[in-house]
């Protein structure tokens, strides 16, 4: 698999995760908490592929790593969130442990993107 490829699969997977967290969102407690965890999630887990998507068009190596650095921020921050929505049991094992699972791929994925470009930017 070429570059190009993979970067046009990591956009559509982190589509899909948007969505799927959109759906967890929803089912999140109807309350003044519930909604602060909506909210932080729900922005933190976009802007995982907004910024790997706005990578993929930035103009020089320098503005691409500082998005893909972006992206990693924005994952752990999701990770985050979600292991506190798992630890108050608001949403049901099954659910809960996909999303989880895949954030954590998520986030290691861009952290090794992240190291590979700061490796390369050290010779």
């Amino acid at each position: 698999m070429d570059n190009k490829e993979f970067s046009l699969q990591l956009e559509n997977r982190t589509k899909k995760f948007a969505i799927e967290i959109v759906k967890l969102c929803v089912s999140l407690p109807n309350n003044s908490e519930g909604f602060v965890f909506r909210n932080q999630l729900c922005k933190s887990e976009t802007s995982i592929g907004a910024n790997y998507r706005e990578a993929n068009r930035s103009r020089s190596k320098s503005d691409f790593y500082n998005k893909i650095k972006i992206s990693v921020s924005e994952a752990s921050e999701t990770v985050y969130w979600i292991e506190i929505i798992k630890e108050l049991n608001w949403v049901k094992s099954e659910v809960i442990e996909p999303v989880y699972t895949e954030a954590n791929e998520l986030l290691a994925i861009f952290t090794s993107i992240a190291n590979k470009i700061k490796s390369t930017q050290k010779e």
